[in-house]
């Protein structure tokens, strides 16, 4: 088979971190895989959940990773008919790069700007790290102030995501304010420990909630 084609701006470097800048290294791209991880979403949706974006620079960017095999378009069966962008399996294989770069930049989170943008599922890649070790697997249902958001620890077969609660009844659930999921996400806290000084209400009773209640 052919190569496949190289990105318009490429650092033209036989060197597998450079090509793979060359194909997530523009502004928004890993932040659209953050989006994207979540599962399929409209160009509104992602517009919405990634302030600051152009419109141009949006569609431009959902272009070029398509053209890399990241992302495809598809269209909603009717009565919606609406189209949907959704990450290929080798746009999924970023999760452990962004989950890696969240918890590079947790430290970077403890001060908040009056302008700065949340949401609540921007939480879940550094939470994600932080309860890889909890010892136990299912679905974790966490609500903060700014919103809810869930996250499937699965151990070695990968973790995911998505806004909003579970789909279905999760095995654990966790309320807490985006302060103490910081200090959770990176490392200075425990769950367990968050409960017992009452920062965190945690509820549930399968093996995932006792786990988390003993960490």
């Amino acid at each position: 088979m052919p190569p496949a084609p190289r990105s318009r701006r490429s650092y033209d470097q036989y060197c597998a971190a450079a090509r793979a800048l060359d194909a997530v290294g523009d502004r928004w791209t890993l932040l659209i895989v953050r989006e994207l991880l979540v599962g399929p979403r409209r160009y509104t949706d992602l517009h919405a959940d990634l302030p600051g974006v152009s419109t141009d620079v949006l569609a431009s960017r959902l272009k070029d990773m398509e053209r890399e095999g990241l992302t495809t378009r598809r269209r909603l069966p009717p009565p919606s008919a609406a189209y949907v962008y959704e990450l290929t399996g080798r746009g999924r294989e970023l999760l452990p790069v962004l989950r890696a770069l969240a918890t590079w930049g947790t430290p970077a989170l403890q001060e908040r700007s009056p302008t700065d943008a949340v949401r609540a599922h921007w939480f879940a890649l550094p939470l994600l790290r932080a309860l890889a070790g909890v010892g136990a697997e299912g679905v974790l249902e966490v609500r903060l102030d700014e919103g809810e958001f869930h996250v499937r620890i699965e151990g070695a077969a990968g973790e995911s995501y998505g806004d909003g609660p579970a789909p279905a009844e999760p095995d654990a659930r966790i309320v807490m304010d985006a302060e103490t999921c910081v200090a959770v996400s990176g490392g200075v806290l425990t769950v367990g420990d968050g409960v017992r000084a009452g920062r965190i209400d945690l509820t549930g009773e399968g093996v995932l909630a006792k786990a988390l209640r003993a960490s």
